[in-house]
């Protein structure tokens, strides 16, 4: 039986990666089964280098051996919103309809997908060498699980289940959520956010604007006056261990970063898992490691229980984009 493929891709700002995913046909009630190491013939791309999306799927699909069978199906994760047919990228010139793109390249189906959404469906497919375990706890099969990270900013999805184990994504803006501080010195945080921000949430706290901010309001508590520096300025010196203040700034989100993941897994009752992603704490998994991420997700108070048996872990993987991309062409191949 000859193997079919589908084009699966995670469409950046900058780069759009490109590959193949295999094809598999579910038996009912059969689980999914995939890893990162049964996705082929992988390509980047620069995306400035294309005047729209559709030369650039068309170059890579130009690239493939002659005994791939055409190519019909494909799933994209791409980094904006995704709920209507026409899609236009927020941080490229890239614009295009979902319907005529598909009728271009004579797909029988194309779907774009949140890159989030692709991120969360990568989940399940992780292995131990994507995703690192920080303490304890074990997970319970198809029971709900969160993804949450700082980058850029800071996103929250969840990942539930249906009665066949199918996973659906339940996108969210629960990173705009209000940050509630813990102690005297997050208290002091929040004051000084409160003079550049009318509200603050967790994102002005989880993410690389949100470690400038930390720096800058512990600078002014421990010497009395503002400093500005960079996230990756700040990051490196807590690092190297060179600078006081930058070393606590980034234990400091580190910490902030389990209040605020544990206060998800209560809402959302995530005995699946928490899953912590993003494009910065993945460069420092020692430093990681070893702070108080795991202690504040369990500090719940009368509530601790609840979390304690909760798995976390650091999704280390370097595409799951394409990962996520490829379960959900799969699932959609199988009819659900």
């Amino acid at each position: 039986m000859i193997q079919e493929f589908g084009i699966i891709a995670d469409i950046g700002g900058t780069n759009a990666r490109f590959a193949l995913a295999p094809l598999k046909r579910l038996a009912a009630d059969e689980k999914l089964e995939l890893n990162e190491q049964e996705l082929c013939y992988a390509k980047a791309l620069n995306g400035a280098e294309y005047e729209g999306i559709l030369e650039a799927i068309r170059a890579y699909l130009e690239h493939l051996p002659e005994q791939i069978k055409p190519i019909k199906q494909g799933v994209m994760a791409i980094a904006c919103p995704t709920d209507s047919d026409y899609i236009k990228m927020t941080n490229h010139t890239w614009k295009f309809s979902v319907s005529e793109l598909k009728q271009q390249l004579g797909f029988d189906s194309l779907k774009f997908i949140n890159d989030y959404n692709a991120l969360a469906n990568s989940v399940p497919h992780l292995d131990a060498s994507g995703a690192i375990k920080i303490g304890r706890g074990t997970a319970i099969e198809n029971m709900p699980m969160v993804v949450t990270g700082p980058g850029t900013g800071l996103g929250l999805g969840t990942l539930v289940f249906d009665k066949h184990g199918v996973p659906i994504t339940v996108e969210t803006e629960g990173g705009h959520a209000h940050f509630a501080p813990t102690d005297e010195v997050e208290i002091e945080i929040l004051r000084y956010l409160l003079t550049k921000y009318e509200r603050v949430s967790a994102e002005r706290l989880l993410s690389g604007m949100g470690l400038e901010n930390i720096y800058q309001a512990l600078h002014l508590y421990r010497k009395g006056e503002v400093a500005v520096l960079k996230a990756a300025e700040i990051s490196a010196a807590a690092i190297n261990k060179t600078d006081a203040i930058c070393e606590e700034a980034l234990a400091r989100m580190c910490s902030v970063l389990g209040h605020f993941a544990g206060d998800a897994a209560l809402t959302c009752g995530a005995k699946g898992g928490v899953y912590i992603a993003g494009g910065i704490l993945p460069r420092f998994v020692d430093f990681f490691k070893n702070s108080a991420f795991r202690q504040s997700f369990e500090a719940k108070g009368r509530l601790s229980s609840f979390v304690v048996d909760i798995p976390t872990y650091l999704i280390v993987s370097t595409q799951p984009g394409l990962l996520g991309s490829a379960a959900v062409l799969n699932h959609i191949y199988n009819g659900h």
